[in-house]
């Protein structure tokens, strides 16, 4: 059983809570996720990644360590922007803080 939900869906990385679950829990659950989608080539890396649903801060840091090194930018959801907020740049296309709609 998982705790965390990680899918790859028309561009957008969409994350989830599943079985509820502690954080020391979560983290691993996430990490090995993220790996088997490395492992299937699911996730291969490049410009921009958008990352959509609710996490908790160290799920996020492993969400932003893992796809920093795969990704020029990264982005999270805000729904008060109702946009992505660009949190890693690598420099290139897209700085830290802007808004993607």
């Amino acid at each position: 059983m998982t705790t965390y939900n990680i899918n790859l869906a028309e561009g957008i990385l969409k994350v989830g809570f599943c079985a509820p679950a502690q954080n020391d829990q979560i983290v691993k659950d996430a990490c090995a996720r993220l790996d088997e989608m490395l492992a299937s080539g699911e996730l291969v890396g490049g410009e921009l990644m958008r990352v959509n649903g609710p996490a908790s801060l160290p799920v996020a840091m492993v969400l932003a360590h893992k796809l920093g090194h795969l990704y020029g930018a990264v982005a999270c959801f805000d729904p008060k922007l109702a946009g992505y907020v660009v949190a890693i740049a690598h420099g290139g296309k897209y700085a830290v803080g802007d808004l993607i709609e």
